[in-house]
């Protein structure tokens, strides 16, 4: 079926939210790279996203699931088939005593800052992380020690089949930045997370030196996709990088950050193919200089 025939019968069945045809994957990633998704889907509500999973699987389109994009690289040519968009149409948020169940489209500083207003204390390091709740629970995303999977008690997915399942934290599967979500497609729709009743200024005060730590550590003034490499065991991505001498090495507008170099960023019109060089750089020159392998954090969706 081609795009536009893709696109005429996406609008014939999704009436709450958009279709959009011919989507530029930069306006929808932090790293501002990316060219075209043939056909992208913001649904209305969880009723409507699965009945999009459901349309791609009967009609046999392939699609991809994606949050807002803060760990994502988009190749150049663009995305063939369907993306399906969860975001700010499933971002309701409630708080009952300890616990917050939060729709996935929710941003984690938004849930981290329901977290402080009921002075609820465990979720001050994703306060600074980008992104949503989906998408941290996807790969478990963590800061200065603690993870998701540390407050994380029950996650409502849906399927590749479009059934909506609920899982309990052991079933999820978390290690590092990796869940039960990547192992089988799923998307997050819903997640319950326990936190403890704690001080208002005191939880306030460590959110401020977290994001003090990372304004200055960071740079969060380029896009970017955030961390570009996995911890490598028992060292840092960044900390080999800058050994090897790599800190700051440009090419075309995407450079090895100067300030942090576990960092790719974008200059300005940085390519993905720019991006992609960039990182097979990197990894061979670590390998050749300490023998270790980094593997990406990114996540490179895309035609190449």
């Amino acid at each position: 079926m081609d795009k536009l025939n893709i696109y005429k019968l996406f609008n014939e069945h999704i009436k709450l939210g958009k279709v959009l045809l011919d989507e530029p994957m930069k306006k929808h990633t932090y790293f501002k790279i990316g060219g075209p998704a043939d056909v992208m889907v913001l649904p209305g509500n969880i009723e409507e996203i699965t009945k999009a999973i459901r349309i791609c699987k009967e009609n046999n389109i392939d699609y991809y699931l994606v949050g807002n994009g803060t760990n994502l690289l988009v190749t150049d040519k663009g995305i063939r088939g369907v993306v399906i968009k969860v975001e700010k149409n499933l971002s309701d948020i409630k708080v009952e005593g300890t616990k917050i169940i939060a729709q996935a489209g929710s941003l984690l500083s938004v849930v981290s800052k329901a977290a402080l207003n009921h002075s609820l204390t465990g979720l001050e390091f994703a306060s600074g992380i980008p992104g949503t709740l989906g998408g941290a629970i996807a790969m478990n995303a963590g800061a200065y020690g603690p993870e998701m999977k540390d407050v994380v008690t029950k996650v409502r997915c849906i399927d590749r089949e479009g059934n909506i399942k609920e899982y309990t934290n052991e079933e999820m599967n978390f290690s590092y930045r990796h869940s039960r979500v990547q192992e089988e497609s799923l998307l997050v729709v819903e997640v319950e997370l326990q936190l403890e009743k704690g001080n208002y200024e005191e939880i306030k005060k460590y959110m401020d030196e977290l994001t003090e730590k990372r304004t200055t550590k960071q740079p969060l003034h380029l896009p970017s996709a955030g961390s570009t490499f996995k911890r490598p065991e028992g060292d840092y991505a960044s900390r080999l990088i800058d050994v090897a001498g790599l800190k700051g090495l440009r090419y075309g507008d995407a450079q090895v950050s100067d300030k942090h170099c576990g960092f790719i960023v974008n200059l300005g019109e940085a390519t993905s193919e720019e991006v992609l060089h960039l990182i097979s750089v990197v990894q061979k020159t670590v390998k050749d200089k300490f023998g270790i392998e980094l593997e990406p954090e990114v996540k490179i969706i895309g035609e190449r």
